[in-house]
């Protein structure tokens, strides 16, 4: 499945959050990052977090040092909050939220949590494994192998992604040991399409132009 920057959310933000949502969503695409999540905690007095990543989702120490550089100065002028706040740009995390199909589609496999809002045959929260997609964009579903049935409940239900309220990873050590194996495997081609360093004269050898001086005199 393609990834874009452009692809929508499923699930956005209320309120504050929502307003906070809609001034950084365009700031994190010029930086070539997607906004995942805001979210608004009273710890520290008032925390602003805000969950980026890059479309391939992925998403640094560096990264989160970028965004937060370029989105400080626009929230201080747009000044969406009242009072003061500690702002935090953070990665989504292992056990990340799911907010757009392209999330579903790379967790295959895994256990998720996902909470509906409106209830389906009497219940809003659903656990399962990711077995697969239909649909696309709206009309988009993700199918769930069940781990919470409890008979005569179906082992496998059937979602609509635009009615989902909340849905996230389960942490898992299979969820784990793969997302080791992807970190190690960005490091491997990084360091493959890296250049080769550039070697100095070294700490005692002298430049040229001092040899050329030495050999001529």
């Amino acid at each position: 499945m393609a990834v874009s920057l452009t692809e929508p959310r499923f699930t956005t933000e209320t309120g504050v959050a929502a307003r906070i949502a809609a001034i950084a969503a365009p700031v994190l695409a010029d930086l070539g990052f997607r906004l995942v999540r805001v979210k608004i905690s009273g710890q520290d007095g008032m925390t602003v977090q805000i969950m980026a990543e890059r479309p391939d989702g992925s998403m640094s120490v560096g990264d989160c040092e970028a965004v937060s550089q370029a989105l400080s100065p626009v929230l201080d002028v747009e000044d969406p909050v009242e009072g003061g706040y500690r702002l935090e740009i953070s990665s989504p995390g292992i056990d990340r939220p799911l907010v757009r199909i392209s999330d579903f589609d790379r967790a295959r496999g895994h256990e998720a949590r996902i909470e509906m809002a409106a209830a389906i045959d009497g219940r809003k929260r659903f656990r399962g494994i990711i077995a697969g997609l239909e649909g696309e964009e709206g009309d988009a579903r993700v199918r769930l192998r069940r781990t919470d049935a409890k008979a005569p409940e179906p082992a496998e239900v059937s979602l609509k992604l635009a009615d989902i309220a909340e849905a996230k990873l389960v942490l898992t050590e299979a969820l784990i040991r793969q997302t080791l194996r992807s970190a190690k495997a960005a490091k491997r081609i990084d360091a493959a399409t890296e250049p080769p360093p550039r070697r100095g004269p070294g700490r005692f050898k002298p430049p040229r132009e001092a040899l050329r001086k030495a050999k001529s005199g």
